[in-house]
């Protein structure tokens, strides 16, 4: 994952590669994600696929919003 300059200090846009394992068969889709932090200590996370997906949408970004919010809570995301 690459952090993109954003002048904005409360929200970071990244940019990456998301392994997605589907039947069993792992593939590489380039994403685009971005994390805001809202005044009440909430965090918004929206991500978007670059490359076209073969598969509903709606549970991948379900799994991908849980598991980057992990990585920015074990400070595991690039500065």
């Amino acid at each position: 994952m690459i952090r993109k300059d954003y002048p904005i200090y409360y929200r970071k846009l990244y940019t990456g590669v998301a392994v997605i394992e589907m039947n069993k068969k792992p593939a590489d889709y380039r994403i685009d994600f971005s994390i805001e932090y809202k005044p009440t200590g909430n965090k918004d996370i929206i991500v978007s696929f670059i490359d076209s997906i073969d598969y509903p949408l709606i549970p991948i970004n379900r799994e991908l919003k849980h598991f980057i919010s992990d990585l920015d809570s074990n400070d595991a995301l690039p500065d």
